[in-house]
């Protein structure tokens, strides 16, 4: 890493970086409005890199998606789903990979006998064998925001929980 990114990086760590907030609150600069030129919130590091809504379609997907091909990549090759090893960047997931114990979904719904609005984890995991289906979906939260992230992807995924046990086409109710 090049010495300027490791002390740009830093520097967002340490939050002092000069954002509209920290123009006001630790320059002092009385006359500084610190709303972010989105008009929702006070423009700091947490703001900018995890809550602004113009942001979100893009750049927070791609910082998603990039996650969630990582963690793909690693459980397909543990699997042993894969025998070509890309570096992550390269990765890109297969819609579907299988064998005759395991098959790994990316992006894919899952169809059920009843209704279910959030159908359409990021990843899905399925043990023939064992009949255990493991529902994966990738948050990335900044810390402010980190508790409610977690609370809404558990309700998210709620109605899945101890209700269906997914076998290839096969679904029993329990």
């Amino acid at each position: 890493m090049f010495a300027e990114t490791e002390g740009f990086l830093t520097a967002i760590q340490d939050q002092v970086i000069l954002t509209r907030n920290y123009k006001k609150y630790i320059l002092k600069q009385p006359d500084i409005d610190e709303l972010c030129r989105c008009g929702k919130e006070s423009e700091t590091i947490q703001h900018i890199t995890a809550a602004r809504e113009q942001l979100a379609p893009t750049e927070y997907v791609k910082r998603h998606d990039g996650l969630a091909k990582i963690i793909h990549q690693k459980l397909a090759e543990a699997a042993e789903l894969i025998e070509n090893k890309s570096p992550y960047y390269k990765y890109t997931p297969a819609s579907v990979l299988e064998n005759e114990n395991l098959k790994l979904y990316w992006n894919r719904s899952i169809l059920t006998d009843k209704t279910i609005h959030f159908n359409r984890p990021d990843i899905t995991f399925m043990n023939m064998e064992t009949k255990n289906t493991f529902l994966i979906d990738i948050a990335v939260p900044n810390t402010h925001n980190l508790a409610k992230t977690t609370t809404d992807k558990q309700n998210k995924y709620k109605n899945w929980r101890m209700k269906y046990v997914l076998c290839g086409s096969k679904r029993q109710h329990k």
